[in-house]
């Protein structure tokens, strides 16, 4: 499937916010007015978020993004779900943060409270980049040393973890995702 470009820096951009915090009242209320984004992910979400209760779903949504991503299992940094030190590497001993050292991306981690380079939202933030400057070649080699190398799995793996439909179809969606991008970019 060969993905547009707008339409491949849109879904990077989406998931780079859905996995950075948990969906906050606004957010929430956009999903549910844009039923299309929603059906994206999974057509069978389309009931749970009209039949649900807002507050009861956001509290919800909340609870199962902190105790997936956040508290209970590993959280989504590269460093620390491929190195089995359980150690998040910093600086330029990060592969990650290398990487965009070398293409010259630079993170202000004064406007994130993510602090790792090699975090799933600034990885997808990175994608996003790339693929909205046409810089195919880069984005290839970055899905290939990097994101095929842990994400598809992370995300299935966390997928039998997650408490909501939301968060199993978000996984179970943005593994499938990572895959197709890399065929997209392949096709170019």
């Amino acid at each position: 499937m060969l993905l547009d470009k707008t339409t491949h820096t849109y879904i990077y951009a989406f998931l780079s916010r859905l996995f950075e915090k948990e969906i906050d009242d606004r957010l929430l209320k956009d999903l549910k007015n844009r039923k299309s984004i929603v059906e994206m992910i999974s057509p069978s979400l389309l009931n749970l978020f009209e039949s649900k209760d807002h507050d009861k779903l956001l509290e919800e949504l909340e609870v199962d993004f902190v105790s997936m991503f956040v508290m209970n299992y590993t959280q989504p940094i590269e460093t620390a779900v491929l190195d089995d030190r359980d150690e998040i590497l910093q600086g330029l001993q990060n592969p990650v943060m290398r990487f965009y050292s070398l293409h010259g991306y630079k993170i202000n981690f004064d406007k994130t409270y993510i602090q790792a380079p090699d975090h799933i939202s600034l990885e997808f933030g990175f994608m996003q980049n790339l693929i909205q400057n046409d810089q195919i070649l880069i984005a290839k080699d970055f899905l290939q040393k990097h994101i095929l190398q842990w994400i598809p799995s992370y995300l299935l793996s966390m997928k039998e973890t997650a408490q909501s439909e939301f968060y199993a179809s978000l996984c179970e969606f943005a593994a499938e995702f990572v895959l197709a991008s890399y065929d997209s970019v392949c096709e170019n």
